[in-house]
């Protein structure tokens, strides 16, 4: 008697798991999937820039000069949010890099766009001009205060990126 059991056991595994089988197959089947699109859609941010040029009470940055490797995934600029100006770049290695601005106290705004980074101590120099660097559990940053503005170069990339991203920033006035 208990080694019929035993056998019934094993049977009603193997059922069942054919079950799972033909259920995960017709998932498979009906779910659509693409395994050759591009996960990131790529973003123009001309028109979103020129309105925050205009817009901003400050001189409003994006980089030029970066590869066509870097690609433009994030761009938003919310006045009522302190004047907040966000462009989000897939860097050449995926890594996430990002250039923030806004009118809202540093020791507020940095900590909120960079997840809790922390002013290191330590600075850069990015094309003759020196920038803070902060150092967090998700994101590190290249922050610099100037023109009303604080700068805010963060994301998951190395710091080298960062530089290489703070180093592409221009202004210019629409």
């Amino acid at each position: 008697m208990a080694g019929m059991r035993g056998r019934q056991t094993v049977r009603g595994m193997f059922q069942s798991l054919g079950v799972i089988m033909v259920a995960a197959g017709v998932m498979y089947l009906f779910i659509p999937h693409d395994d050759k699109a591009e996960p990131v859609r790529t973003k123009d941010y001309r028109v979103e820039l020129l309105t925050a040029q205009r817009a901003a009470p400050y001189p409003v940055l994006a980089p030029e000069g970066l590869g066509d490797d870097w690609r433009a995934t994030v761009v938003s600029y919310k006045r009522e949010n302190h004047d907040a100006w966000q462009l989000g770049f897939l860097d050449p290695d995926t890594q996430y890099v990002a250039v923030h601005q806004s009118t809202e106290e540093a020791r507020k705004y940095v900590p909120d766009v960079t997840q809790q980074a922390k002013d290191s101590g330590r600075t850069q120099t990015v094309a003759g001009k020196v920038w803070q660097r902060w150092e967090g559990p998700k994101y590190d940053a290249l922050v610099r205060t100037e023109g009303g503005a604080t700068t805010v170069v963060t994301g998951t990339a190395s710091f080298e990126r960062l530089a290489q991203m703070a180093g592409a920033l221009q202004s210019k006035k629409a």
